[in-house]
């Protein structure tokens, strides 16, 4: 394997020749140096070791966002184990149920958010090993106190970094999935790579760029945002949660951190332009505005090119089993009479994409039809799920494997693909994929629920908004709050129902299934 070819050496390489440079900076928390990067994960890997992680292994990453959690990245990709990030902000039993589903050998977690979710792990009858971080010690880098605690007691031997083949895994991000519970999709090295090329070949980063972090880490967009920036020794900023929403705040943290390269999805940027006071801060620094996970409606994209009108700007298109496959460079200027969205692109290098009919022959330009992607960039298939992995792809006369995407296209006479929607009950909400049946799935276990139907509207002021209709078993009606509340305790809130609506019955079609049709129709 090459020395560019697997995602742990590009930490090395730059360490190697950018130790000084800051590699992360978590504003107002720490930074790490590139040598303190490559250090802390390599302890990291001493230590997975010995706690007997080995080669093909999966390991847990529960930690906000943080030079940690980055530096777990790494360590655990040394140890030549696939990492999976889950998020924190989720509830604890969705969380276990991931890291119980693909086995687990350890977890990396906070002291702080341990025991809901051991409680979790624990009724699923799952022991992982786990090394507790303490976010409330002196040391403002957890796992270094953490590493330093455990070689007091028992030293960990150094252990070499493992060299994966290039079908290694190397990470497993879950997705919504529609049988009502999330689902694991799995990237190896050569997938991860392939992307990360294919972003320098676009963006053409220098160590002197500054790269932002917004995405969470279990969200394929950080892909991009880690491992390109770690690639070129550039600097990554990390945005949290809760600062990651706030515009008032994001605004100046851009503009005092030289942000360069911007990666989001669209509803970010629109309330940046709404309510970040865009025009009191200087931004020379910035020359790339990606955006992706979602349609930017124009005139949200105007707003805001009227404060950032320099930059480059590339809607990026992908689902988490491709991440992107097709991107789109905007024009440097957007016309007043365009109303349209502007489309997902043309195919990326690394990667091969076609629109094809229900029978998965290939359509002429200017016909819908479904994309379908292969090559380099293309998942290894869904953890544990063989029905599910024969469904989500085609085999054509050549032998060649093509991901359906279930999004509907129309290829132009430039080769540029437009997005007309989906063949399914999938939509994307912020940037995350959400299969409306996991949100039925959910509530259908209320004890006042008979039946469960949910819908998605998608408005161009407020974007896609998740409507939930019910039938009670009895006369009771549960409050507004409690199914709200009831919805959080069991999905992440990106997925918890905008707004519930009590029906005496749920509308039904001539075959007797469920009419969501009409419920679309009542608004």
């Amino acid at each position: 394997m090459s020395p560019a070819s697997s995602l742990s050496t590009l930490l090395e390489e730059s360490a190697r020749r950018f130790p000084d440079r800051t590699a992360v900076d978590d504003p107002g928390r720490a930074t790490l140096a590139y040598r303190e990067l490559d250090r802390l994960s390599d302890r990291l890997r001493d230590r997975l070791v010995h706690m007997g992680v080995r080669p093909g292994d999966r390991v847990g990453i529960y930690l906000r966002k943080s030079v940690d959690a980055v530096a777990s990245i790494f360590g655990i990709l040394k140890c030549g184990a696939a990492y999976v990030p889950v998020d924190p902000e989720a509830p604890p039993a969705r969380c276990a149920y991931i890291l119980d589903n693909c086995s687990v050998a350890a977890i990396v977690t906070l002291r702080s958010l341990e025991a809901p979710l051991i409680a979790e792990l624990q009724s699923l009858g799952t022991k992982s090993p786990r090394l507790l971080l303490d976010d409330q010690g002196r040391d403002p880098v957890a796992l270094r106190g953490a590493l330093d605690r455990e070689d007091e007691g028992d030293p960990a031997p150094p252990a070499a970094t493992v060299q994966p083949g290039p079908d290694g895994l190397a990470y497993i991000l879950y997705t919504s999935g529609s049988t009502g519970r999330p689902k694991g999709v799995m990237l190896s090295h050569r997938n991860a790579v392939s992307f990360v090329d294919w972003c320098s070949s676009v963006l053409t980063p220098t160590e002197a760029d500054v790269f932002s972090s917004h995405a969470p880490l279990h969200f394929d967009l950080s892909i991009l945002d880690v491992f390109t920036s770690i690639k070129h020794g550039a600097r990554l900023v990390l945005i949290g949660e809760v600062l990651g929403k706030d515009p008032r705040r994001l605004a100046p943290l851009i503009a005092e951190k030289a942000i360069s390269v911007w990666y989001s999805t669209p509803s970010i940027l629109n309330l940046l332009a709404q309510y970040g006071r865009l025009d009191r801060y200087q931004y020379p620094a910035l020359r790339a505005v990606l955006f992706a996970g979602e349609v930017f409606p124009v005139p949200q994209l105007r707003a805001l090119r009227a404060f950032w009108p320099a930059p480059r700007y590339l809607n990026l298109y992908g689902p988490t089993e491709t991440n992107v496959c097709t991107a789109f460079e905007l024009p440097p200027t957007t016309p007043a009479e365009r109303t349209e969205p502007y489309p997902i692109g043309a195919s990326c290098w690394h990667v091969r994409c076609q629109a094809v009919d229900a029978e998965g022959q290939p359509v002429p330009r200017g016909t819908e039809g479904e994309l379908v992607v292969s090559g380099d960039g293309v998942m290894q298939g869904y953890w544990n799920l063989p029905d599910q992995n024969l469904r989500a792809f085609l085999t054509d006369a050549a032998g060649v494997r093509w991901y359906r995407t279930g999004d509907l296209v129309v290829e132009d006479v430039d080769g540029v693909y437009i997005f007309h929607g989906r063949r399914d009950r999938m939509v994307k909400r912020r940037g995350y994929r959400i299969e409306l049946a996991e949100i039925e799935v959910a509530l259908a276990a209320h004890p006042a629920a008979r039946e469960v139907a949910v819908v998605a509207v998608s408005k161009p002021e407020t974007g896609v908004q998740i409507k939930a209709y019910l039938s009670l078993r009895t006369d009771q009606r549960p409050s507004l709050i409690e199914l709200k509340q009831y919805c959080s305790d069991k999905l992440p809130q990106y997925m918890v129902p905008d707004a519930f609506d009590m029906m005496d019955a749920l509308p039904r079609t001539s075959t007797d299934k469920l009419d969501y049709q009409a419920l679309l129709g009542r608004g």
